[in-house]
């Protein structure tokens, strides 16, 4: 294991300690755990992102298909 030096203020000291006692963890734990959820909340947050642009480009593609195809609805009836 790595040692990693962490400095804070009063306020972020007080505030870990009581997440500590309240969860029955120790700092490093409850700091590791905070990074790794952190990670993954970035992930989903870029993954959402990507799925909002696929998204858009999909809807785009839809629409302009979807116009090609109601100009299509009527051909060749204009006698009929």
């Amino acid at each position: 294991m790595h040692t990693i030096t962490l400095k804070t203020d009063d306020h972020f000291f007080a505030m870990l300690n009581e997440m500590v006692a309240a969860f029955g963890t120790s700092r490093s734990e409850l700091i590791r755990n905070a990074v790794i959820n952190y990670k993954e909340t970035l992930e989903k947050e870029k993954l959402k992102e990507q799925i909002k642009i696929a998204s858009f480009k999909v809807r785009s593609a839809s629409s302009k298909i979807a116009d090609e195809l109601e100009d299509t609805l009527n051909d060749g009836l204009d006698n009929v």
